[in-house]
């Protein structure tokens, strides 16, 4: 290949264009560059990090608070809190970064964006170990700083996680590559990534694993190379053995296997799979071009008897049923479909120079194309789903949150309605009754229970709903928090309607103690579900639920709200003679 490395171009003959496209520091700089523009592009349009991380946040605080011993449970997050038994290295760093007075919302809106930019210097190394071409490489590397599906994961709130972990898997993975083809010097870092990895986060432990086996598969089927990637597995595992010994005296073995059950598993079956691959396509939004050139690219790569990128893409897909582990090679696979497949080689390849001009148009328009989806997902717009990284906070949330902090009990219990309930706990020092956060560390049967619940009370409409759910399920909460207009659920938007705040207030059972023009704050004053659990809604079942006795349930009604009165803004309390309790 023409382009493999920069020693494959005639340095006397080639022009200064051509030696900088065969120069990987230009690449990582226009790459790394377009990174940094899409994470300032997020930063700047979202003054609430996206989705959640809330959780994340509170375990980082929760070591800080224990002297940097790993806690047993992390409060807040149900009624009997949730068991710390996540791999916990990101923690400690973000732990870090809190004890030297990094404000963790911050945090949470910085970090990620950060890691998004370095983890492209991995990922260039690694394509290019892969496709053996610097250009292909590094045209790889701009399109997965683009790609909406793998920016989601690791630029919103949660990457405080999830782009550490992703950053260690991509490191790793070329340190794979140059040990199954150049031997055993590469054996420590590989070592030491993977058990980095395994005390990051398991799911990208699983894709380390398995992009492994595949590059035993293809590049070194040796007895050789079995020993090496058996003594990287086996050394990646003892170097985490401190982490994962731990929870299992501490909470039981079953926790380090029953939490891959919780999110559907890991693999699927075959319609499920391919759906994941389909579906995206059928939707027809701006996201389907990655996938349709992906799947060329993969079909090309076949066609030329390179097998290994198409089986990684298909694997990938099918064991994580992730995309943003399958567009790791498929950044791969559409690189060398633009750099190499015709009519795009047409570009510098065709004798006429209308066919290079038209060749170079298309491939200009695509790469634009990506350039633009990839910055406007980034910024919120609606590239790839109903909208593009939520924010599960605003302005109506702090001020609530800040109000219930200061005037409520610190035992108090809430059922807190929308995605705002996942930052909750950080932000109110208070528990919420009901939360799927955490809870796959307990049994996959909670976590299930959980989800549905939350999923249920978050979208009812009025009071009945509400009082029935809550009354079937046997929660009982001091508070409920409501959001008002426009919120997410599980990152889906939903509208409140004015139905929910009149039939509250229409209700003796409930007293809005507090509100303004995003969030109501109703007291809980009889615990049986508001009265009305003798109606017809009350006796119907929650869809998809059964009786479940190990639900949650809050404990006694707290006293009524102290009369302090904050400065908040367009915000409405009321008072009751009570004590101040902060």
């Amino acid at each position: 290949m023409s382009d493999s490395h920069p020693r494959a171009t005639d340095s006397g003959f080639a022009t200064p264009v051509s030696r900088a496209l065969d120069d990987g520091r230009v690449w990582l700089a226009i790459a790394m560059g377009l990174g940094t523009l899409v994470a300032l592009t997020y930063y700047l349009t979202h003054p609430y990090p996206a989705f959640g991380a809330g959780l994340y946040l509170k375990i980082a605080e929760s070591v800080l608070a224990n002297g940097y011993q790993p806690p047993t449970a992390i409060t807040g997050y149900t009624t009997t809190g949730v068991p710390f038994a996540y791999p916990p290295l990101a923690y400690y760093l973000v732990a870090v970064l809190i004890d030297l007075g990094f404000d963790p919302l911050a945090i949470s809106r910085v970090l990620p964006g950060v890691m998004t930019v370095v983890y492209l210097v991995p990922f260039f190394y690694l394509a290019r170990e892969v496709l053996d071409s610097v250009r292909q490489a590094g045209l790889a590397t701009v399109i997965v700083a683009l790609t909406p599906v793998v920016l989601q994961w690791h630029v919103s709130a949660g990457g405080i996680v999830r782009a550490q972990a992703f950053f260690l898997l991509l490191s790793g993975l070329y340190c794979g590559v140059k040990l199954f083809e150049n031997g055993r010097r590469w054996l420590p870092p590989a070592v030491a990534l993977f058990g980095l990895t395994i005390l990051a986060h398991p799911t990208y432990t699983v894709f380390y694993g398995v992009s492994y086996l595949l590059v035993f598969v293809f590049r070194d089927r040796s007895w050789r190379g079995l020993v090496n990637g058996a003594a990287v597995a086996a050394g990646g595992v003892l170097l985490a053995a401190p982490w994962w010994i731990g929870v299992a005296m501490q909470h039981g073995v079953e926790r380090l296997t029953g939490a891959a059950a919780t999110h559907g598993g890991l693999g699927g079956s075959p319609g499920a799979i391919l759906g994941i691959i389909i579906d995206p396509i059928a939707a027809m939004n701006a996201m389907s071009l990655w996938y349709v050139l992906a799947i060329l690219g993969s079909l090309y790569l076949l066609g030329r008897r390179r097998a290994f990128v198409p089986v990684w893409f298909l694997v990938g897909a099918f064991v994580m049923s992730e995309p943003r582990f399958s567009f790791v090679p498929g950044a791969m696979a559409i690189a060398v479909l633009l750099a190499d497949a015709p009519p795009f080689r047409f570009s510098r390849t065709a004798r006429r120079p209308t066919i290079r001009l038209a060749a170079s148009a298309v491939l200009a328009v695509l790469v634009g194309f990506m350039l633009v989806s990839g910055g406007m997902y980034a910024a919120g717009a609606p590239v790839a789903q109903q909208n593009s990284l939520p924010a599960f906070l605003d302005d109506e949330d702090m001020a609530a949150m800040e109000w219930i902090y200061y005037n409520t009990r610190p035992d108090a219990t809430f059922v807190a309605l929308g995605d705002a309930a996942e930052w909750f706990p950080l932000l109110t020092d208070r528990t919420i009754a009901v939360g799927p956060w955490g809870v796959e560390w307990k049994t996959p049967q909670k976590y299930r229970h959980q989800l549905g619940l939350f999923w249920f009370l978050s979208t009812c409409n009025d009071e009945e709903c509400l009082s029935a759910i809550m009354d079937r399920r046997n929660v009982k909460p001091n508070y409920v928090y409501v959001p008002k207009g426009e919120y997410t659920v599980r990152g889906f938007t939903q509208t409140q309607p004015p139905e929910m705040r009149a039939s509250l207030l229409g209700n003796e059972n409930y007293r809005l103690v507090y509100e303004n023009e995003g969030v109501m704050v109703f007291e809980v004053l009889n615990q049986s579900a508001g009265g009305r659990a003798n109606n017809e809604q009350a006796r119907l079942e929650a869809p998809g639920f059964g009786p479940d006795p190990n639900l949650d349930a809050g404990p006694d009604p707290a006293p009524p709200l102290a009369s302090v009165r904050l400065n908040q803004p367009n915000s409405v309390w009321y008072p009751s003679p009570s004590r101040n309790y902060r």
